[in-house]
């Protein structure tokens, strides 16, 4: 593994795209709803560079992982005045107005919701901007098969050269990779596949036979599509919902033990997949190289997308949680509970981030 310049370079500028998008979103949907934004950061670390624009410090990072973006009495530790406290105790059903114009805690819930959305959002919104450019660069390779290869599960099924799988187990079928991505999850059970032929659709079902560790169907496929007008954003929206099951269904797996600490990778990790995809890519020319980062980039914007809607404290999808039940019981949960929650949730992932980075090193060594 080779970190060039190049490389380290790359690593910098997908990574600072897909967290301006993330903290993009979150900032321009509390502006809208009249939230004080305090910092708009990005990366991590001490500050390089640093300027001040209307109520907010817009801030450049050293360590080019992460962003942030503070508003005014986010955290709700702020002090109350007594006419607050007793507005709060009169109607307890209503969140109590703090003295902090443009305060966090002044918003109305779904505002506040909106807000802590729209980052993961602008994630997926990226993603398919990004799926844009590749699938008008080099199309989408459908899920048409090429060959069936006899004494394998597909032929005896009735499977043939040409035909088009439309769906696995219920499950629509767009792109050849999705047909990849259901054998590598596949746990032992029937299949039951949909195919067209000729116009014609029909459905078999088969078991996969296992092949040195994996399991394979016994065909090979992928047909290139060069998609043109509306197709562009059809086949655009087929890429994006395949790195969304890809990243929901890794999950799934990680947790379920059939993938290990090895499968997972942090920034350094990362970093060695762009350093490793430049190297094999470059004798293709520039065009390649530059896909390949696209498509990096895609997956990663997914993958924080995603990553961030999990119910863990500190990150949004532990805010939205909270945020959610005051909207359900129509009483905030209590700021210091919360606080508490968020930086204990904040602790450990910064503990899993350590990890992640011992994990990824180690790696260089094995």
């Amino acid at each position: 593994m080779n970190f060039n310049v190049w490389a380290i370079l790359a690593f910098v500028i997908i990574f600072g795209v897909v967290v301006v998008a993330h903290e993009f979103g979150h900032f321009i949907v509390a502006k809208a709803n009249g939230i004080k934004v305090l910092e708009f950061s990005i990366g991590m670390g001490p500050k390089l560079v640093k300027f001040t624009k209307g109520d907010t410090e817009y801030s450049l990072r050293l360590l080019p992982i992460g962003g942030a973006c503070m508003f005014e009495g986010e955290d709700g530790l702020f002090e109350e005045d007594e006419e607050t406290e007793l507005q709060q105790e009169e109607n307890p059903l209503e969140r109590p107005k703090t003295s902090q114009e443009g305060s966090f805690q002044n918003a109305s819930v779904w505002a506040r919701i909106a807000t802590v959305v729209a980052g993961p959002l602008f994630n997926i919104v990226l993603g398919y901007v990004l799926a844009i450019i590749i699938v008008l660069t080099c199309g989408s390779i459908v899920s048409r098969i090429y060959e069936v290869h006899e004494g394998y599960p597909a032929y005896e099924a009735g499977l043939r050269e040409g035909d088009m799988i439309t769906a696995i187990n219920g499950e629509n079928i767009y792109l050849f990779r999705e047909i990849q991505l259901n054998a590598m999850i596949y746990s032992g059970g029937e299949w039951e596949v949909e195919y067209e032929r000729d116009g014609q659709r029909y459905t078999t079902s088969f078991e996969l036979a296992e092949n040195n560790g994996s399991y394979v169907m016994g065909i090979t496929g992928g047909e290139l599509h060069i998609c043109e007008g509306l197709d562009i954003f059809e086949y655009s929206w087929y890429e994006v919902r395949y790195w969304l099951n890809t990243t929901v269904k890794s999950l799934k797996m990680l947790v379920t033990g059939q993938l290990t600490k090895d499968d997972v990778a942090g920034p350094v990790g990362v970093a060695g997949v762009i350093s490793d995809t430049i190297e094999e890519t470059k004798q293709y020319g520039f065009l390649t190289v530059l896909i390949n980062m696209v498509n990096i980039a895609l997956l990663l914007s997914i993958n924080l997308g995603i990553m961030n809607l999990l119910p863990i404290p500190a990150l949004d999808g532990g805010r939205l949680i909270f945020l959610l039940i005051e909207a359900i019981i129509r009483k905030p949960v209590p700021k210091k509970a919360e606080a508490i929650i968020h930086m204990i949730g904040f602790a450990l992932l910064m503990l899993l981030m350590v990890l992640v980075l011992f994990n990824d090193i180690s790696k260089f060594f094995r």
